[in-house]
């Protein structure tokens, strides 16, 4: 009995050894692997490290493929390109010329016995005058045929010798024609057939419109208060006598300056004139 609990105890211990060892070794081959990992540095490869990315939280940041590329520059437009300078005519739109004019006017009456036309005084002046150019105008679905509108102003309209020459109006007339028929209301009237070329300027009073009582083509003179009695003075502020059809106005016009003669009568027959223009 006494062997036996002696062999029971030495079996017992040597299991405990055994467990005891296997505790340890398993400890030690543990403890050895933290050691060696706490211990060595950790190994980063430059070459599958990747930064982080930039975007939002839990955005993907895009790949090349699709990053968009910036936008081409867009194709010029007939907007982009400069317009080149008009030439001919048209370089003379919108054009004015400022300066002086020398006029001279006859006067003529009827004071004579038998009645007929005599020449009873001539008058000069020298007034200052502008010229104005412009687009042809348009109305009433037509166009002024000439290479610009011409307005010429000699003096003011109240002084004695002064004139204005308009190559074009444009009139408001009724919206019905004499049928009842509808009509653009805008009359295109042209007073004025001109030419130019090379700076050479020629035209002809072909239409006062004095039966439309639209005369623009004017001369301004004082009219005597009783006819054939100049003791009693003239009507003060003068009078607007129309301009005859075939007066003329000839000259040179270019982009600095302006040279021109006109002469002709007013449609009464009381007066006849010439002035000389010269304006830049």
């Amino acid at each position: 009995m006494a062997l036996f609990s002696g062999a029971l105890r030495a079996g017992v211990c040597a299991g405990l050894l055994g467990v005891l060892l296997t505790g340890c070794s398993g400890g030690g081959s543990s403890g050895t692997v933290g050691a060696e990992s706490s211990s060595a540095p950790p190994t980063t490869d430059s070459a599958t490290t990747h930064a982080p990315p930039t975007g939002e939280p839990g955005t993907a940041s895009p790949s090349p493929t699709e990053v968009e590329s910036p936008d081409p520059a867009p194709e010029p437009t007939t907007a982009d390109v400069p317009l080149s300078e008009p030439d001919g005519a048209a370089a003379l739109w919108g054009r004015k010329y400022s300066g002086t004019a020398s006029v001279t006017v006859g006067v003529y009456d009827y004071c004579t016995t038998d009645g007929s036309r005599r020449f009873a005084q001539s008058e000069t002046y020298s007034l200052d005058a502008t010229l104005d150019l412009g687009e042809p105008r348009g109305g009433g679905g037509e166009t002024e045929a000439n290479p610009f509108s011409l307005l010429l102003a000699v003096g003011q309209p109240s002084e004695a010798g002064a004139l204005s020459f308009w190559s074009s109006a444009v009139g408001t007339g009724s919206a019905q024609d004499l049928a009842g028929n509808p009509r653009d209301p805008d009359l295109l009237l042209t007073y004025w057939e001109l030419e130019w070329s090379d700076g050479q300027l020629s035209g002809v009073l072909t239409d006062p419109h004095t039966e439309e009582a639209v005369a623009l083509n004017l001369l301004n003179w004082p009219s005597p208060l009783v006819a054939c009695r100049p003791e009693f003075g003239d009507m003060p502020g003068g009078f607007p006598h129309a301009v005859a059809e075939g007066t003329t106005l000839d000259g040179t016009v270019d982009a600095d300056s302006a040279s021109l003669t006109a002469q002709g009568s007013t449609g009464d027959g009381q007066l006849e004139f010439r002035f000389e223009f010269s304006g830049s």
